[in-house]
């Protein structure tokens, strides 16, 4: 005869388990219903959320090609924009690792075909954390180098031509060898020659897509916006960067220190850390690593959290036209993440 102590455990037991189960699927329910919402805005895109190596949610949602209807596919490879820039800072402190860059250096030392008289004073370092004051390498500094913070695509390509300048590579070639050898598989630079399973990206205009057809990625934009990816081999990234995987600790924590300040709405109203092309943000107690990119009908956000070991991959291959609806869903849908257990 079993016990009344016996079944009071087992029925604790019973109930713990439910409302784990519960709680679990209370935040997957929430995901499942936000992208099934047609106004102001429809989803478009794919999602992988993983924590301590495991997937708890995957989902592809709407069209690859709107025209056509053809479904989207957890394996189908999107634009990431501005997400390509954390590629660069990678290279070139890896360049820093072999002596061959120094972070405090002014850029005129590797770009000696700038005239500006800035390039004897902007340095690596400020390019990295877009504290440099450029704007256009024709036109005077907006700030003194240092003293503000200014994004934009410019200082990555510039980045980028450091990069080829001291290791005597392409861009493309060095990202293609670090890209293998991470086993990032379905990861590439952007070639209007090589598309392989890259979707067609959209502008969204009141539910009305069109179709980009020209992109503005070419060679030297690459090192900003150029990289093309899944949304498993982000977490691939993530985890090889997050983990000591791919850079020193030495300068793992360059690119992860705050050395900037700056504001994005996806990640609140207030100024948080910025790093090496990457945000330092710090919600309700929750620290994680985060950026967006936006552009040619993409949009995309990648978040790392550390003490939960949780990834939160968004790609979409549509952009609203109304620029108060850029991150709709992605906003939404880590505020439900960052609210749950998983990051308990």
């Amino acid at each position: 005869m079993i016990s009344k102590k016996i079944i009071s455990a087992f029925l604790i037991f019973s109930l713990s388990i439910t409302a784990c189960s519960q709680t679990r699927n209370n935040w997957q329910s929430k995901i499942d219903s936000t992208i099934q919402i047609k106004t102001p805005t429809t989803f478009n895109g794919v999602i992988l959320i993983s924590k301590k190596g495991k997937t708890v949610y995957s989902k592809a949602y709407g069209f690859s090609d709107m025209q056509n209807k053809t479904p989207l596919k957890m394996d189908n490879q999107f634009e990431i924009m501005s997400n390509s820039k954390q590629i660069t800072s990678v290279l070139i402190l890896k360049q820093v690792e072999k002596g061959k860059i120094n972070l405090q250096t002014p850029i005129k030392k590797y770009l000696p075909e700038l005239k500006q008289t800035w390039a004897d004073s902007v340095t690596v370092h400020q390019l990295l954390n877009h504290t440099h004051g450029i704007v256009d390498v024709e036109k005077p500094l907006i700030f003194k180098p240092g003293t503000d913070f200014k994004y934009g695509n410019l200082s990555n390509i510039l980045l980028g031509k450091i990069i080829e300048k001291t290791s005597k590579k392409t861009y493309r070639e060095l990202a293609t060898e670090l890209f293998k050898l991470l086993k990032m598989n379905d990861t590439f630079c952007y070639s209007k020659n090589d598309k392989r399973n890259l979707v067609s990206g959209y502008i969204n205009k009141d539910n009305t897509f069109t179709k980009v057809e020209n992109s503005f990625i070419n060679e030297e934009n690459l090192p900003a916006d150029g990289i093309i990816t899944t949304a498993q081999d982000l977490v691939i990234w993530n985890n090889q960067l997050h983990k000591g995987k791919i850079l020193s600790p030495k300068s793992y924590q360059l690119m992860t220190s705050e050395s900037a300040k700056s504001q994005h709405d996806v990640f609140g109203k207030e100024k948080m850390g910025y790093g090496y092309n990457i945000r330092i943000v710090d919600s309700n107690g929750i620290k994680y690593f985060g950026h967006t990119g936006l552009g040619d009908g993409f949009s995309s956000l990648n978040i790392y959290v550390p003490k939960s070991d949780l990834n939160i991959i968004i790609l979409e291959n549509q952009m609203n036209e109304n620029s108060d609806l850029f991150y709709y869903f992605e906003s939404l849908i880590k505020d439900i993440i960052l609210e749950s257990e998983l990051v308990k």
